[in-house]
């Protein structure tokens, strides 16, 4: 089958509680299958970029600020979905 590839290698992350919740919210808001498929897709992107011989750590932090900003809009999206819900308990 073509695009399928045999997935022999294994890498362990610790994540905070927080970080987990955020990047299992990303899984939702983007569509990923998974919180693997997610951290596969950015490592693609980045090492995609690595390979372009752009500088990794400006990637790098141009990905945090973006999982920053995404994180608040996330933030803020439950706030509302909570408001909502409040008011059409009332």
């Amino acid at each position: 089958m073509a695009g399928l590839r045999l997935r022999s290698r294994t890498i362990s992350v610790r994540l905070s509680e927080e970080e987990y919740l955020t990047l299992r919210r990303v899984c939702s808001l983007t569509g990923a299958r998974s919180v693997s498929h997610l951290t596969r897709e950015a490592m693609r992107s980045i090492l995609g970029d690595a390979n372009r011989e752009v500088p990794l750590g400006r990637h790098l932090e141009e990905f945090r600020a973006d999982m920053k900003n995404l994180e608040k809009k996330v933030e803020r999206l439950e706030a509302k979905i909570t408001t909502f819900k409040a008011k059409g308990a009332e």
